[in-house]
């Protein structure tokens, strides 16, 4: 599965229960079509310490959610848009704004 996101992205919740939220993608995983997004989904977790100075208890983290829950925020425009692909003069491939046209990365 090829995901329109990538890690270090900004993007924005467009449904579920932290709809509206904005935060960067720390991970990206095509294989499972989920991403983790900095401040959302968060849980609790019940950690045992590992190490001799590293203490127990619970922990709040991130948690996966699904990479069509998010959408995209154009750097130049400053709105959420889907990605297109525009193809080089060289060949590469570069994804583009959908409503502003300008390069993504």
């Amino acid at each position: 599965m090829k995901l329109h996101v990538k890690t270090k992205d900004e993007v924005i919740v467009i449904t579920g229960k932290d709809k509206g939220v904005k935060g960067k993608v720390i991970n990206a995983s095509p294989k499972t079509g989920k991403v983790i997004v900095e401040g959302v989904a968060m849980v609790s977790k019940h950690q045992k310490s590992r190490a001799q100075g590293q203490p127990g208890g619970i922990i709040r983290k991130e948690s996966a959610i699904s990479a069509s829950n998010v959408m995209l925020i154009c750097q130049k425009c400053g709105k959420p848009s889907r990605a297109g692909v525009k193809i080089m003069p060289d060949g590469k491939k570069n994804r583009v704004c959908k409503k502003c046209g300008e390069q993504i990365d």
